[in-house]
């Protein structure tokens, strides 16, 4: 298989990933607003067997911010998802290195970041939530997504390097 097969594979999985984001995110929004403002006892199954129902119960500030940090992480994952579709079509295999992919790269590394402490911060209000007795699981990805930014951040860093020796090698010739 060529990888330009291999690219284009890959362009339509970055398509289907960003797409099912946009409907998580989007359905968690929904049930979140069915839950607030129509029926409260939607907060038992938010989304995908999310039950905040214990943190509503708590109290509803606190469901709020709760639904409203998951809601924004989903958004971020499906804005970094889209990211990597721009990246697959800026991308040219004869010449890779180029500013347009490198800035691409270097954002998607802030947004990384961004989403890493995010989750580690919603992460600490959950572990909050629950050293006051309202169980409930809340399963995040912090340190994964810091990590992520922190490989994103040298690729970007060997992209502009790659970059620098393409124009040094234009001006040698």
């Amino acid at each position: 298989m060529k990888t330009e097969q291999v690219l284009n594979i890959f362009k339509v999985f970055a398509w289907i990933v960003f797409i099912g984001l946009c409907i998580k995110t989007g359905a968690l929004m929904v049930s979140f607003g069915v839950s607030l403002f129509v029926n409260p006892a939607a907060a038992a199954d938010l989304y995908m067997d999310t039950d905040l129902s214990a943190v509503m119960a708590f109290g509803k500030i606190h469901y709020i911010v709760m639904a409203a940090l998951m809601i924004i992480l989903s958004g971020s994952k499906a804005w970094l998802s889209f990211w990597v579709v721009k990246i697959t079509d800026r991308l040219s295999l004869t010449e890779p290195f180029s500013e347009s992919v490198a800035g691409l790269i270097s954002g998607m590394s802030i947004i990384s970041l961004q989403i890493g402490l995010l989750a580690l911060a919603t992460d600490g209000y959950a572990q909050w939530l629950n050293d006051r007795h309202v169980n409930f699981t809340f399963e995040s990805s912090g340190t994964d997504f810091l990590f992520l930014a922190g490989i994103l951040y040298i690729i970007a860093i060997i992209f502009r390097r790659g970059i620098e020796l393409r124009r040094e090698n234009e001006l040698t010739i």
